[in-house]
């Protein structure tokens, strides 16, 4: 099953679509929830694909606030009732000296990075008038409280964030409804920002296109439903729908795009 499950699939999402089927033969195995590390939309779109073949396991997802991006997964058996508690989750806010200095969402990010972390060690980082706030695992806070205390020049304190006081940042995604030659990264670059297609191709080739967070710069790279496309300084391009083929063979496509 596994095979036929890959043939729906990138090849480079082999190895992600082979830690999916150890989480659940893992519940199906030992009967118990798995809970995963944070995920992009992409990656919760083949997991719950593949949960929909198994009779005995559910999934749900978390990421803290609503519409989150990254989120956690929790694979469990059907009897079991899951709560928020089970997905280990916090938000942490950022407090530093907001009069002196101004933080941005690429300082913290960078400083994350920075410290080795992997981009699925944490959520959504959180932004509105000067606040940030960052979601995070239980064992991650701890370690953040630990070791970082700056982000850039700006010396910083983590605090807890109760439930209700979680930023829900205000992002103004528009539809757009178009037709393109293929699924080819700069095609999609060029339809969601209505840049030219050597533009497009260019962006990518200078390493100022990222997708689903990863650096790509292969023009030709093939994007599908789920996937987020970064244009840095331009915005983002999510793929909503792949509505097939027009009488001219060109891809009908849903884009929901945010300018930066």
């Amino acid at each position: 099953m596994e095979e036929n499950i890959k043939q729906h699939f990138r090849p480079d999402e082999a190895a992600f679509i082979d830690q999916v089927r150890d989480w659940i033969s893992t519940v199906i195995g030992q009967y118990r929830p798995v809970l995963t590390f944070f995920l992009n939309p992409r990656q919760r779109y083949i997991a719950q694909t593949m949960v929909n073949r198994e009779i005995d396991v559910k999934v749900q997802s978390n990421g803290g606030w609503d519409g989150a991006e990254m989120q956690r997964l929790l694979f469990y058996p059907s009897y079991y009732e899951p709560t928020a508690k089970d997905f280990e989750l916090e938000v942490l806010e950022v407090n530093y000296p907001t009069k002196f200095i101004e933080l941005h969402h690429r300082q913290i990010m960078g400083t994350l990075i920075g410290e080795g972390l992997e981009r699925n060690a944490f959520g959504d980082i959180l932004g509105d008038e000067g606040r940030w706030q960052v979601v995070v695992t239980s064992a991650m806070a701890k370690y953040l409280h630990t070791n970082i205390n700056h982000i850039g020049r700006a010396k910083i304190k983590w605090e807890p964030v109760s439930d209700g006081d979680v930023l829900h940042p205000f992002e103004d995604w528009e539809e757009v409804a178009t037709t393109i030659t293929s699924l080819r990264l700069d095609s999609v670059v060029a339809a969601g920002f209505n840049y030219s297609r050597n533009r497009a191709k260019q962006l990518v080739e200078s390493g100022n296109v990222r997708l689903n967070w990863e650096d790509v710069t292969r023009p030709d790279a093939t994007v599908v439903e789920h996937d987020l496309i970064s244009v840095r300084h331009a915005g983002r391009i999510r793929i909503d729908s792949d509505n097939g083929l027009t009488r001219k063979n060109k891809e009908k496509v849903v884009l929901s795009v945010v300018h930066a």
